[in-house]
């Protein structure tokens, strides 16, 4: 089975957001500082870890069927682009 997109890719983007914002962000934000969260936009259901791949692994494996967005706690990207410098590499 091939899960399919059920939203435009604006709409999950704003649903994602919104249900972080108001239901994740605060049960996320000072445990779990620099984590990622895999979260479903049509039940609200998330998971945490290290790595996009292990969030959105833990959330499917719960619901096979989920549209998932993934944000990392305490940033606007997710992932990063282009060398760090020195003192980020620590």
């Amino acid at each position: 089975m091939t899960r399919q997109p059920r939203y435009s890719k604006e709409e999950h983007a704003r649903r994602g957001t919104e249900i972080y914002e108001r239901q994740i962000r605060p049960q996320v934000e000072a445990a779990y500082p620099g984590k990622v969260v895999a979260l479903d936009i049509e039940t609200g259901a998330f998971e945490v870890a290290e790595d996009t791949l292990t969030a959105a692994g833990r959330l499917l494996a719960r619901n096979p069927d989920a549209q998932i967005w993934c944000v990392r706690v305490g940033s606007p990207a997710v992932h990063r682009f282009g060398a760090r410098t020195p003192a980020e590499t620590v």
